[in-house]
């Protein structure tokens, strides 16, 4: 289950209009991810992913790269603010 929403959300993110230029805090990306899963639905953003892949698969492959490492921070548990 956990895989596929992480896939899930690789390919909102990948989809979605944020660039890595951006430097997205997890905030924006978890907002990004959430906008394009229900603007185009899971089949919606993997038809994107697969279009792009197909059109442009060298940059496809890096904005696929990015798309790990953000999803990387973004899912890690949270820590707790000591005081």
């Amino acid at each position: 289950m956990i895989s596929t929403v992480r896939d899930l959300a690789a390919e909102a993110l990948f989809v979605s209009c944020l660039q890595p230029s951006e430097c997205p805090n997890r905030e924006t990306v978890e907002q990004a991810i959430t906008t394009m899963i229900l603007r185009h639905g899971s089949d919606g953003c993997a038809a994107g992913v697969a279009t792009e892949f197909g059109d442009h698969p060298d940059v496809a492959v890096q904005r696929m790269a990015w798309v790990h490492t953000e999803l990387t921070e973004v899912l890690a548990p949270r820590m707790p603010v000591l005081h």
